[in-house]
């Protein structure tokens, strides 16, 4: 049974025992983030903190703040009310190979078509409990036009998670854009600082689709419809996180993984569609012939603070929420985070899709040291000279995997998941002239060490075994291993004579 609300999740999560709540007031200007930042590097990321009692410029909010929900594989898989990460990865591989596809784009539509078949569309509705609370913004003086209760930007408990960042920011936004010629929607994440009650910058990178979206309008000169929820389903930041294709949308996606077809309500302002059971729904317009403003910095997932660089102005025109509504926010910043755990999610469900264009592979990783993008190890089932090189060029063929800057490709016999165990390979295999390569493609805007923005190298390093036909003309060794049945044998002796704990 899907939840009906992100109150539904928190109680989920508190039944397992993996929900801590915090009563005692904590401040949104860095204090949560820096609870939230030790609790996250805690053993397996330690638990989900409901902050009960936040308070913005010293005032108690009466929205709750919850950090670190889905921060370790536990609460991942509670996401999506499964047993375990791979549960839903193994289903959804069954699925796409019912019928072979033929290529990347066409394992996409066979994607989309069995979670279509799976689950109904996202369904339409008139109300939704996210529309309780109305409040219109007069975006002169950012104050409300009316008498409600809901709050402008300036008094929701937004955080400011790091000392150096350039203000509040809404770190997990879902934002919902529409495709002006074809009416495709999109749902991203993409942060948002907040500049005063009515306005926040939208940081929506180079090669993103709603940047594309904001392109099109652009060119047009027309006013960009744009809204954005926070909270509901916790598949929803899951979708807007995940690497799908431009043209599939995230909400048949979440409606797949949550085993219900979501209830969309049109919003008050614009015509966009946003959930009914979100908790906090921010309505607006990105005006295309408004200069882009300043944003940044901001402590972002590279470890490092991204500079201030210019970007769209997001403008408020209404903000609604849910009576009982909770504030759900995230940090990112050196690693471990909750973000790894979001990624590696992403990874484990999208990996059968991989695995259909490049059948040779048996597994891939993104350690958490690698912040997504910096560092990727696969393991392969080698059959033929160069085919670690292939699987470095495809890999950065497909998807995000472009800003990939070092792939470091192992036997199938190597667990991609211990770094231990890779980095043994990377430097036993290896000849660094011979296996490896350095090309220049597309970069992660926020990746500080490139010369320019978006322009970057990579490297990719091939540390399997060597065969006779990438010129390697010597015998190549065995792996030292203990006989197997002498290993058995010592097993159970050592369990006898050794405590076990020692």
């Amino acid at each position: 049974m899907a939840y009906k609300s992100f109150r539904h999740f928190l109680d989920a999560l508190e039944s397992q025992g993996e929900l801590i709540r915090i009563k005692e007031p904590v401040a949104t200007e860095l204090e949560i983030a820096a609870l939230a930042d030790l609790e996250m590097k805690s053993p397996n990321g330690g638990k989900a903190l409901l902050i009960e009692r936040p308070t913005v410029n010293g005032q108690a909010s009466p929205f709750p703040v919850a950090i670190n929900t889905m921060g370790s594989w536990t609460r991942m898989a509670a996401c999506f009310q499964a047993d375990s990460v791979d549960t839903i990865a193994e289903e959804l591989g069954t699925l796409v190979k019912a019928k072979p596809p033929t290529g990347i784009k066409d394992a996409m539509r066979l994607l989309s078509t069995a979670m279509e078949l799976r689950h109904a569309r996202p369904r339409r509705v008139k109300k939704g409990a996210c529309q309780e609370i109305v409040h219109h913004l007069d975006p002169n003086t950012e104050q409300p036009n009316d008498e409600s209760s809901c709050p402008t930007l300036l008094n929701l408990p937004i955080l400011k998670c790091w000392p150096q960042d350039g203000g509040r920011f809404l770190t997990l936004p879902c934002v919902v854009t529409r495709d002006l010629t074809t009416g495709e929607r999109n749902v991203g994440m993409y942060r948002m600082q907040i500049y005063h009650g009515s306005a926040t910058g939208m940081h929506w990178q180079l090669q993103k689709v709603g940047a594309r979206h904001g392109r099109e309008y652009r060119r047009s000169g027309k006013k960009m419809p744009v809204s954005v929820f926070v909270g509901g389903d916790p598949a929803y930041p899951f979708c807007a996180t995940a690497p799908l294709p431009d043209g599939l949308d995230e909400f048949l996606l979440a409606g797949y993984l949550r085993k219900g077809s979501i209830s969309l309500v049109r919003c008050l302002t614009n015509d966009l569609e946003v959930p009914a059971n979100a908790d906090f729904v921010i309505e607006g317009y990105v005006d295309p012939n408004e200069p882009l403003q300043p944003e940044g910095p901001f402590g972002d997932h590279t470890g490092y603070y991204t500079l201030q660089e210019p970007y769209p102005v997001f403008h408020v025109t209404t903000i609604t929420h849910r009576k009982d509504a909770v504030y759900p926010t995230t940090i990112v910043g050196q690693p471990p985070m909750e973000d790894f755990y979001l990624g590696g999610a992403s990874l484990k469900l999208f990996l059968p899709i991989f695995q259909m264009n490049f059948p040779e592979i048996a597994d891939i990783a993104l350690p958490a040291e690698g912040v997504f993008h910096n560092l990727v190890f696969v393991s392969i089932r080698k059959t033929y000279p160069m085919q670690a090189f292939k699987i470095m060029h495809g890999l950065w063929g497909m998807g995000q995997m472009m800003f990939s800057k070092y792939i470091v490709v192992v036997d199938a016999d190597v667990d991609v998941h211990n770094t231990s165990q890779v980095i043994f390979r990377l430097c036993a295999n290896t000849d660094p002239k011979r296996d490896s390569i350095v090309t220049r493609g597309p970069a992660d805007v926020l990746d500080h060490a490139t010369d320019r923005i978006g322009v970057g190298s990579k490297m990719g390093i091939d540390a399997t075994h060597k065969l006779p036909g990438e010129g390697f003309p010597r015998p190549w060794p065995d792996l030292i291993e203990t006989d197997a049945e002498v290993a058995r044998k010592m097993e159970v002796l050592r369990k006898t004579v050794i405590p076990q704990g020692n």
